[in-house]
């Protein structure tokens, strides 16, 4: 394997585990109410950096993704324990194919997320129960809309309630925003296909 493609191969499992760490955020909000406070603000503020200089820095270095490459280190190895973590990833790359051919959603939700940072940084948090709320709300009113819809099973009780809901489609944005990285660093279906090896070398190099 050359060296351009090793390390393309290395950016594109960076976003695939931002991937899979929001998406298994999702899934632990779902079931229980909570999510686990460092992880979830590594997937919020990866929604800001729009303009960060490398795959790495959209998610604040790669100490900060260990439990995503941990997530698909094992799911390569075949030693993943959540069955439902693949229906959702496959859904967020669906919804991301919708979502990048919407020129005018796009622009509103670049515009919306500009307006949410200023207020993050305010707040002094991307997690704070107001930034959350809002880009919940953004996620509501643009990415919802979409089809494939993002069908998300949890615990009915803390699904009822508009603050887990909320916290669940500002998380699932997050995810989106991980899937459109995916695809500008040139990932495809492919790689699950004929690249999967090189992934799961990339996965346990990133984690050393």
């Amino acid at each position: 394997m050359t060296d351009d493609r090793s390390n393309a191969i290395s950016d594109r499992v960076l976003a695939l585990a931002g991937l899979a760490q929001a998406l298994a955020q999702v899934r632990r909000i779902a079931d229980t109410g909570q999510a686990h406070d460092a992880i979830l603000a590594t997937s919020l503020d990866s929604v800001f950096r729009i303009d960060a200089a490398t795959p790495a820095d959209v998610y604040g270095g790669i100490a900060s993704l260990r439990p995503g490459l941990t997530l698909l280190r094992d799911r390569f190895e075949g030693r993943a324990s959540d069955d439902q973590m693949p229906r959702l990833a496959l859904s967020v790359l669906q919804l991301e194919r919708r979502f990048v051919r919407e020129a005018e959603m796009g622009q509103r939700v670049r515009d919306r997320i500009a307006e949410i940072r200023a207020m993050a940084e305010r707040q002094g948090s991307s997690s704070h129960p107001e930034v959350l709320s809002a880009l919940g709300n953004l996620y509501s009113e643009t990415l919802s809309h979409l089809r494939p819809r993002v069908l998300v099973q949890g615990n009915p009780h803390y699904l009822g309630q508009a603050s887990v809901v909320a916290e669940v489609r500002a998380v699932l944005l997050a995810a989106v925003r991980s899937a459109v990285l995916w695809r500008q660093l040139g990932g495809s279906y492919w790689d699950f296909a004929f690249s999967k090896g090189a992934m799961r070398q990339a996965a346990e190099q990133a984690l050393r």
